[in-house]
């Protein structure tokens, strides 16, 4: 099975996208070029498959077996327990914001029982590994932006405590998102935050770069940014 997943692999491989991918991913120099379309729909089959073999037997120093790895756990039909051993396991590998955000993506399964993984990746906010706190937050962006759990977002992004710079643009990406589905919880919160100067800057910048959002928003905003040497 491994084999035939890495023999498709280098079939699908693509040397420009490969380049490019390269230079947006700094470090990188496992990719083979497979482009995410691919690499999902191979993920489907193999989570319609043994897929427990393949998460056994994949190859972490592989850019697109561990992307793999990643999203097949969103698509498997798992037990939550499974759901949690195979995150577990899965998480520490993360090396890249690209693995992170494609596989947070595909965990809709924890829209399902909001209580259980929300608390499971608040465990992850206090890691001194800067992926593994991209993870949680990325994860909650995309899963949890919702009137149950705004406030606590916005309380956890003025209790971050990395400057890590993916850690950074994750919590900015993630008020961002707030700031689109909940403007005025969001703007009251950003005029009295104690996140970090950068973190509060580009939070204000993602915001602006919105088409949601309208002109006037965007120009008050723009009087909230502070000074860098505020930091």
């Amino acid at each position: 099975m491994i084999e035939a997943i890495r023999e498709e692999l280098r079939q699908s491989a693509d040397k420009e996208y490969k380049r490019f991918q390269e230079s947006l991913i700094p470090g990188l120099t496992t990719m083979m070029g497979v482009r995410m379309p691919q690499l999902r729909k191979m993920a489907k089959k193999i989570a319609g498959g043994d897929y427990a073999a393949f998460l056994k037997k994949a190859d972490d120093t592989c850019y697109e077996e561990l992307m793999l790895q990643g999203i097949v756990i969103g698509y498997a039909k798992m037990e939550r327990e499974e759901q949690s051993r195979a995150l577990e396991h899965f998480v520490p590998k993360i090396n890249n914001w690209a693995i992170c955000d494609c596989s947070c993506i595909t965990y809709k399964f924890m829209r399902k029982d909001t209580s259980y993984w929300f608390a499971f990746l608040e465990r992850y906010l206090s890691s001194e590994r800067e992926y593994e706190i991209r993870f949680a937050l990325v994860s909650m962006l995309d899963h949890f932006v919702t009137e149950e759990y705004i406030d606590r977002l916005l309380n956890i992004f003025n209790h971050i405590d990395s400057h890590a710079y993916y850690v950074q643009m994750a919590a900015a990406w993630a008020v961002s998102v707030c700031y689109v589905k909940f403007p005025e919880k969001t703007a009251a919160f950003l005029q009295k935050d104690t996140m970090d100067t950068f973190t509060h800057n580009k939070s204000i910048q993602k915001i602006r770069e919105s088409y949601k959002v309208s002109k006037e928003e965007k120009d008050r905003l723009l009087k909230w940014k502070r000074e860098e040497t505020g930091k």
